[in-house]
């Protein structure tokens, strides 16, 4: 387990080696964060990192949501999802789907990415399978602009989980 006082006493390459992965395929989150150094807290750590990707104008926010997988998607299929990612996504079950459901999950994916530019992003850990097909319909509906800001309120609440997983009790930020 990581402490806040041996993440700020890491080099760059140690920092992005740790802490790369809290962004889903985006360690450049992580070696953007690395001069911020030294963070007061887990928290402070968190909102460095998170605040990366929003100083980012809409089409660099874009292509970062592009390095997220489909929900049980394609790359779940084959495995080659993160382990963050296939542990995640198998708290709700979205790694025992039925035929119709998967079907139904590729077609909303597939529906989503063509409406939006970008995938699917829920924390799956706040959700049921049955509160994850909701949320997709609903958010389906939705325009991009709002629908890009709910990716990133997602990505915050995921990348807090991943961070908390990685730090000593007394450092994990607060949910």
């Amino acid at each position: 387990m990581l402490t806040i006082d041996r993440i700020n006493r890491m080099g760059s390459e140690e920092f992005v080696s740790a802490l790369g992965l809290i962004f889903e395929n985006s360690p450049w989150v992580a070696r953007s964060a690395w001069d911020s150094r030294p963070f007061v807290n887990a928290e402070t750590l968190h909102g460095v990192m998170f605040d990366q990707v929003l100083q980012r104008d809409a089409s660099a926010r874009i292509e970062f949501l592009r390095a997220h997988p489909d929900l049980a998607g394609k790359e779940a299929k084959e495995g080659r999802m993160t382990t963050e990612s296939t542990a995640e996504q198998g708290t709700a079950g979205l790694d025992r789907l039925s035929s119709g459901e998967a079907a139904l999950i590729d077609d909303l994916n597939r529906r989503y990415r063509a409406r939006h530019g970008f995938p699917f992003v829920i924390c799956v850990r706040h959700y049921t399978k049955a509160g994850i097909f909701a949320e997709f319909t609903h958010r389906l509906e939705r325009g991009t602009d709002m629908e890009l800001e709910e990716a990133l309120r997602q990505i915050s609440y995921i990348s807090r989980y991943r961070l908390g997983s990685m730090l000593a009790p007394a450092a994990a930020p607060h949910e």
